[in-house]
């Protein structure tokens, strides 16, 4: 049962993550959206969403990096 658990957290923390990162993507889309049809005449926001949107695809780029790299030391890990 706890390894269940704890299994199910990973995959839960994972799918959130995953899912922050599409909305603020999309957030940052809109924000796009909004300033090019003259909706929004803030620059400012739009860049901090921008900005947002990078920062967390980076992170999780870099999360997915160190995972991998994780994965292939313990592959080679001799039994």
């Amino acid at each position: 049962a706890p390894a269940r658990t704890a299994v199910g957290g990973f995959a839960e923390a994972l799918n959130k993550a995953v899912v922050e990162i599409g909305q603020t993507q999309a957030e940052a889309d809109l924000a796009v959206e909004r300033l090019q049809t003259g909706e929004s005449k803030n620059l400012h926001e739009v860049m901090i969403a921008m900005e947002k949107a990078d920062i967390s695809l980076r992170l999780a780029v870099q999360m997915r990096n160190k995972v991998l790299e994780a994965y292939q030391e313990i592959m080679r890990m001799q039994v």
